[in-house]
């Protein structure tokens, strides 16, 4: 980390996020926005809908956002970085345009963007740049000055990140009864996606077999298990497995799914289980329904004791990552060579994703990286 407390070149922070309902009424709308282009008739955002309508039609992500919002501002200021921080979001308000429209007003013209997903892949940063790239078109548009935006490296195996994630095990397989506890297995989880953006997710040398976004998840739960052991003393069986799929049944997506994966370690005599959501930032809806709600079903089905681990939501570790991740890049950006905290084997991620990181299937433009045409 950099010693510096000055960010120039940047003049504010932008938290850019999914976005949800936020009541009832907001559900169908807000699925509209998310499948905009697909042609999805009312009726079946109804049914896709209600997993919402369980919670009241809220989704938990914005107020966890809110919190985190606080937990930076407070860092910030704790720490002497006089940094104003924002927050967009893609699909529901505050909307990512209508955000950057008042930065652009208050005159911010160099912002760090922090997008509220640590892995590579298209879902959880090209789409980003791409809505980026949107919304900077429509101020350019508008005849307002466009600012430029730089994203943040995937912060995936920064200890900020990752060592909340493991008080988050132990607390669980603490929670565990104790007769079971050492037979325990851990299931780390993370949003399913199609196969074939998991290959291409990352630079080009990641693309492969799971590409960056599987080999980011298998190095940061292989940096759990080890803190896990150091810690108890014990070295769990694992495995990384999915959740959360949403697409046509004919499409190969990864696998294991988390309650397929729960009736194997049943059906082999498997004690008992710690779901831990490494793929998450915060307890949003596919942790709130998907781990705790049907997963949880399914092995109370089963006879299996479980408990699910904390996400990492508003932790001050994170907020100080948060801190650190700006301080860095705005070193780099000034041209110092600034400390890069990275846990596990894969080491810092990279500043600008480079041209063919992550990408669509349709080529769109894209900013805060090689190819942005915001640069």
């Amino acid at each position: 980390m950099s010693d510096l407390r000055e960010p120039a070149p940047y003049d504010a922070l932008l938290l850019l996020s999914f976005g949800g309902p936020e009541g009832p009424e907001d559900v169908v709308p807000f699925l509209a926005n998310v499948t905009r282009g697909r042609g999805i008739p009312e009726e079946r955002l109804k049914e896709v809908g209600k997993h919402y309508f369980l919670f009241g039609g809220v989704s938990p992500i914005n107020g966890q956002n809110r919190a985190l919002l606080d937990a930076l501002r407070k860092d910030f200021a704790d720490h002497g970085l006089d940094l104003p921080v924002y927050w967009g979001n893609r699909n529901w308000a505050p909307y990512l345009t209508d955000t950057l429209r008042e930065m652009a007003g208050d005159g911010r013209r160099r912002i760090a963007v922090l997008a509220t997903s640590a892995y590579a892949s298209y879902s959880g940063c090209r789409q980003y740049r791409e809505n980026l790239a949107e919304s900077l078109a429509v101020l350019e548009a508008e005849g307002l000055p466009v600012p430029r935006v730089d994203k943040l490296r995937h912060y995936f195996n920064h200890p900020g990140f990752v060592e909340p994630m493991v008080d988050g095990v132990i607390a669980s397989l603490a929670g565990l009864p104790e007769n079971v506890r050492a037979g325990a297995h851990l299931a780390f989880t993370t949003h399913s996606i199609p196969t074939s953006a998991a290959d291409s997710s990352g630079p080009a040398e990641a693309h492969g077999d799971g590409g960056a976004y599987v080999a980011e998840h298998l190095d940061v739960a292989r940096v759990i298990v080890e803190a896990v052991r150091e810690r108890t003393g014990v070295e769990y069986p694992w495995q990384l497995v999915y959740q959360s799929r949403s697409g046509a049944p004919h499409i190969p997506w990864l696998e294991p799914d988390i309650c397929d994966h729960l009736e194997l370690l049943h059906s082999d005599g498997v004690p008992a289980v710690v779901m831990a959501p490494i793929g998450f930032v915060s307890d949003h809806m596919e942790v709130l329904y998907d781990l705790d709600t049907e997963a949880t079903a399914k092995a109370a089905e089963l006879g299996l004791p479980v408990r699910r681990s904390a996400t990492v939501g508003a932790d001050p570790r994170f907020a100080a990552a948060v801190r650190e991740l700006v301080l860095e890049r705005a070193a780099a950006e000034q041209g110092r060579g600034p400390q890069r905290c990275a846990l596990g084997a894969l080491g810092p991620s990279h500043d600008l994703c480079p041209a063919g990181c992550c990408p669509a299937r349709t080529a769109r433009p894209a900013a805060a990286g090689a190819d942005s045409p915001y640069a």
